[in-house]
């Protein structure tokens, strides 16, 4: 009786202390990066944590990427990760508190977290995906805006979109 108690008492701390984290306060812009094949996804895509690369299509980053007029990225760019399962992910670079496309997130290689040069935020993006860490987005719940990896293809690419 005793176990079944305390078991149900760890339940409800568990799901009363769970928080939502806002992860939807940049503007809904399109995203639609493809990496055809796998030589593709080899020079331009990530291979394993705490691989990263920034897709900015307006800047021409990363240089030599080669854009088309249906690739697009999003508000502020794109962040592409590989987390320490080997599994590429993404996200819009605007840092969620600034909400603006020109205060971007970069990656602190030391701490391998995300933060914002202009509010000292941090975010998780390797282990817990888009999470606030540290200041004012993290008081505020706000964490980064999350896009889908497809991949790999039939031809070992892969596509992120919004």
């Amino acid at each position: 009786m005793k176990h079944w108690l305390l078991s149900i008492i760890t339940m409800a701390i568990i799901f009363t202390s769970c928080e939502t984290i806002n992860d939807d306060r940049i503007p809904p812009v399109a995203v639609n990066i493809e990496f055809a094949n796998v030589g593709m996804w080899n020079t331009y895509g990530v291979a394993a944590a705490p691989d990263y690369r920034y897709f900015i299509k307006l800047e021409l980053k990363p240089s030599g990427f080669p854009y088309t007029g249906l690739s697009y990225t999003g508000f502020g760019g794109v962040l592409l990760v590989s987390n320490i399962m080997n599994i590429p992910l993404a996200y819009d670079m605007a840092c969620p508190y600034e909400a603006k496309s020109t205060v971007r997130i970069y990656i602190d290689r030391e701490k391998l977290q995300a933060v914002c040069p202009q509010c000292g935020s941090r975010f998780d993006v390797y282990d817990n995906p888009g999470y606030p860490i540290s200041g004012p987005a993290a008081e505020k719940k706000y964490g980064l805006q999350q896009y889908h990896v497809f991949g790999p293809n039939e031809f070992g690419g892969y596509t992120i979109r919004r």
